[in-house]
């Protein structure tokens, strides 16, 4: 019987290489890292880390050390002082925050149809933001001191010197000072996204015949969705930084309007109340992270 020969085959050994664009996006994607390390380093060092341990130290005594559970917070909420600036902080940031949504959003809208006049006033808008805190606070005291420019002209007028920083107008004198200082910050953000939206967009809609209005509704609001959500964010996050001049102007315990929660955590820190202090950071980032989330997950089903 002849065997059967088998004949082997040479095996053609294919080469796979990776596609370049795939080489080219991981050798960014470390170049990036590297960018970012440092950065992401100081962040768990200086914020994450010290944070985890706030979050501990809410459920310890200040001074014994022991665990105490939920007491801290249980403390926390029947205190008047919390009461008072929880209450006061929610409202300056639903008053502040659509006024300033929609103040800015006016001004970048008139802006945006100006052409000579435009920079002129992007840099009216934007200059007291390049107000240090303590010329401001002295502006405050120039104004609204007993004895200062209003409480003046109230005089010439046969009326009584007043002090507003000490009544119930010192907490809308704080609201003018946050819009006044951020309006210019947000109008910017608002350009920005004015500008990514086509012309083409707007010219088509002329002809089809939507009015101004309609233009307004359907085309530049679904189109600023995205620079909306940032805005709003950003203006969370800076409501709380009203503190600054609050408490040059006013000290640790400035009139009842204006008590805010960034008050409270001062003197709880200067009197080392660290266990309540602890307790209250920790449910204003809970409350802040909430509403960032329940903001971000708005926005996602109104781009749906």
């Amino acid at each position: 019987m002849a065997r059967k020969q088998q004949v082997k085959l040479p095996q053609q050994q294919q080469n796979v290489q990776e596609p370049i664009w795939q080489s080219k996006v991981k050798s960014d994607l470390k170049v990036a890292l590297c960018f970012m390390l440092p950065s992401l380093v100081g962040v768990i060092i200086f914020i994450f880390i010290p944070f985890i341990d706030v979050i501990r130290r809410s459920f310890f005594g200040a001074m014994s050390g022991e665990f105490v559970g939920l007491k801290n917070y249980m403390s926390i909420f029947q205190n008047d002082a919390f009461k008072l600036a929880g209450m006061n902080t929610l409202k300056f940031t639903f008053i502040c925050i659509p006024l300033l949504v929609i103040v800015s959003l006016g001004l970048a809208l008139l802006i945006n149809t100006l052409e000579k006049k435009a920079q002129l006033f992007k840099m009216t808008f934007l200059l007291p933001m390049a107000i240090p805190v303590a010329s401001v606070v002295l502006l405050w005291q120039i104004l609204f001191h007993q004895n200062g420019l209003l409480s003046s002209g109230i005089i010439a007028l046969g009326g009584q010197r007043v002090d507003w920083m000490k009544t119930d107008w010192a907490f809308w004198i704080l609201v003018a000072s946050y819009l006044w200082r951020n309006i210019g910050y947000d109008m910017v953000l608002w350009l920005a996204g004015l500008s990514t939206i086509s012309p083409a967009i707007y010219e088509a809609a002329k002809v089809d015949g939507a009015s101004s209005w309609q233009q307004f509704t359907k085309i530049t609001i679904p189109q600023l969705l995205p620079t909306l959500f940032t805005i709003v964010v950003l203006s969370l996050l800076n409501s709380f930084k009203v503190f600054r001049e609050a408490y040059l102007i006013a000290g640790d315990y400035p009139h009842d309007s204006m008590y805010m929660l960034q008050h409270l955590f001062n003197n709880w820190f200067v009197s080392l109340d660290i266990d309540k202090l602890s307790a209250a950071a920790t449910i204003v980032a809970g409350v802040i992270l909430i509403l960032i989330l329940l903001l971000q997950r708005t926005w996602e089903g109104d781009e749906d």
